[in-house]
């Protein structure tokens, strides 16, 4: 695709860096931000600085957050002793628009995938691992993908957690079709998939 401008080529360059933005999208996304009111680009500009600046990851289940605690984390109304492992944030705003979870949350980060690099040190399993004994959790759902990285990731947390054996592990009901990500799960079908969790050994 020839464009006729070297600093639009760079500004087009950048944006399809986005996941799912193409060079067309990326164009069109440029060529509108170039319409827009100098108001209007400045607090867009701002909004992005201020995601990079000022967000934080929750202290406790890696959430994104505007504090230290996310505010789910700090409710009172939460069952604190019910964590919901998931794989990204994504799947966070995903459960919770169902509607039909009350526990907290415990962001993994990503699934343990050899071939995209992704090993066990670069997730947040010994954080779980660590709160679910500091905290005296008694359930732990796991809601990753149905995937073979998400299995294989659920067999290796459910084996750093038999050291607790009092604790319960569940996974979700397989509502969710083999290879599914939660995000994409209609809210219905994921709402029963918690409410329905089944043992995971």
């Amino acid at each position: 695709m020839e464009i006729p401008s070297k600093i639009l080529e760079n500004a087009v360059d950048a944006l399809s860096t986005l996941p799912g933005v193409g060079k067309r999208s990326a164009l069109r996304y440029a060529l509108h931000l170039l319409k827009e009111q100098d108001g209007d680009y400045a607090a867009f500009i701002g909004a992005l600085t201020s995601l990079k600046r000022d967000s934080h990851y929750c202290s406790r289940c890696h959430c994104i957050s505007d504090t230290p605690v996310c505010p789910i984390c700090s409710s009172a109304k939460r069952n604190q002793k019910i964590v919901c492992v998931v794989e990204n944030i994504q799947e966070v705003m995903a459960i919770e628009n169902t509607g039909q979870y009350q526990g907290v949350y415990h962001v993994l980060g990503g699934v343990i995938s050899p071939l995209d690099g992704v090993g066990i040190n670069d997730l947040t399993i010994a954080q779980l691992v660590r709160r679910v004994g500091d905290e005296g959790v008694e359930e732990v759902i796991l809601a990753l993908p149905t995937t073979m990285e998400g299995d294989t990731t659920n067999i290796y947390i459910d084996r750093q957690l038999r050291q607790y054996p009092e604790l319960k592990v569940t996974t979700i009901a397989r509502g969710i079709a083999i290879g599914d990500n939660l995000e994409y799960a209609d809210e219905v079908t994921l709402g029963r998939s918690i409410v329905n969790r089944v043992p995971f050994r």
